[in-house]
Parts: structure tokens; sequence; C-alpha cells
């Protein structure tokens, strides 16, 4: 789906989250995550976001972003980037306290 749609974070989200739930390498996984995270910021900005401020789950087209943010924050997490873990999982409570909760759950802790 990323080759037919490489501006859609959806399409990232969904690579990393394969990659996450079937055990893959961490290192491919936040690569994914981060190629969606970016992806997601110029979609947003073109939008009117101005780079802070909530970004609801409850809108669907937001779940790519927030997704990827997440998963981005856990595979930091995974291979020791403790600096991007903290930044990314602070970022997606600031974003969206629902999808921190859904996508982080008690790890957000």
């Amino acid at each position: 789906m990323a080759r037919r749609h490489p501006a859609s974070p959806a399409a990232w989200a969904a690579l990393a989250t394969r990659e996450r739930s079937e055990g893959g390498d961490p290192l491919t996984g936040y690569a994914y995550a981060r190629v969606g995270y970016h992806r997601s910021l110029d979609l947003l900005r073109r939008n009117g976001w101005k780079g802070h401020g909530l970004v609801p789950w409850e809108h669907e087209p937001n779940r790519g972003f927030l997704t990827c943010l997440a998963l981005l924050a856990l595979a930091a997490r995974e291979i020791g980037e403790t600096d991007e873990w903290d930044r990314c999982s602070t970022f997606l409570r600031e974003s969206s306290a629902t999808a921190a909760e859904e996508l982080l759950g008690d790890v957000a802790q």
C-alpha cells in the first residue's frame, strides 16, 4: 500500500504496526514510523495545523499520524533512544490523551 500511496500516513502506520506485531526488527519499525510521522506533519501543516495543539484521535484522518507517533515512541524506547521516547510520548499525550491511552496504554507512564 505504501508503494501505491507513499504520502499516506496510514500506509506507513500499517507497515510499522505489522513489523512490530510480527516481532520484526525494531529499527525497521522505527524507520516506517518515522516516514509516516514526517508525511503526517506535512499533511497537518498543509491543513493549517501550526505544529502544536490538539490532534483529535476521534477524527479518523488523524489516526495515521497518531499511530505513527506512538509506534515511533515505542520503537525508540526499544532501541534505547530515551530522549526520542520522551519527546514522542509527550508529544502524543499533548496531541491526544485518548490516542496515548489507546496506543501506549500503561507504557506511557
